[in-house]
């Protein structure tokens, strides 16, 4: 794809769990040569930390000092981001299910949204980032030049999950899409910075879609917001 812009421009990328942000923000940064931000990332690595040192999730203030004390780093890799945490690569260990369960506890915390939030738009001072996330355009980056709010059905997300975890991860379709069901409420009902759409955002329903054709139109869309930019600077 040629690249013919010359002004930068920060998008951002929300939207529930399991509806493919990952994956497409990672594959538009790239089209875009620009830099991908995984916020979630951030989030399951403060979860896990939470849980190794065996600190009560829903506790405002331990866990929002732990939050503090992390140095975390999001580096490129082959398939997906690498998280680096105090100098150790857990990137593998954020997929699991007792992450999966209990992130969202931990990022409704707002000592702990207040640390990532902060993070992240240092992250995006520069432009040229894609972030994906649940608050980014209404919280996080409020000012992006383009704004995607990513989505699809229950089933659909939960089905995507089954695949990522494997038959031997112990859990059934049914129960998956129990727990995205709840964990969509728990992110909608939060009182610090709640899963929304914001009124700017173009919705993107990938059921049924591949993700080339996702990509793709996010691209489209991002090439012709940083052209008008660039027109309207002249």
């Amino acid at each position: 794809m040629n690249i013919t812009q010359t002004h930068l421009i920060n998008i951002a990328i929300d939207g529930p769990a399991g509806a493919g942000k990952s994956t497409v923000a990672r594959m538009v940064a790239t089209a875009l040569q620009y830099i991908y931000v995984d916020t979630g990332a951030m989030y399951r690595a403060v979860t896990l930390k939470a849980i190794e040192m065996d600190l009560p999730l829903e506790d405002n203030d331990k866990v929002g000092q732990l939050a503090k004390q992390l140095d975390i780093v999001l580096l490129p890799g082959a398939k997906s981001q690498r998280v680096i945490v105090n100098g150790e690569d857990v990137s593998s260990l954020l997929r699991s299910l007792e992450i999966n369960r209990n992130v969202s506890y931990v990022a409704r915390l707002e000592s702990v949204r207040q640390r990532m939030a902060d993070l992240q738009r240092s992250m995006a001072l520069e432009k040229g980032v894609v972030m994906d996330g649940r608050d980014i355009g209404t919280h996080v980056l409020p000012n992006a030049e383009l704004k995607i709010f990513l989505t699809a059905t229950p089933r659909e997300r939960a089905n995507r999950r089954f695949m990522e975890l494997g038959p031997d991860a112990g859990i059934t379709l049914d129960q998956l899409e129990k727990e995205i069901a709840e964990r969509d409420r728990l992110d909608q009902e939060r009182e610090i910075a709640p899963l929304l759409q914001a009124p700017d955002a173009h919705l993107v329903d990938s059921t049924g879609r591949t993700v080339d054709e996702v990509v793709g139109e996010i691209v489209q869309w991002g090439l012709a917001a940083a052209k008008t930019i660039s027109s309207e600077e002249k």
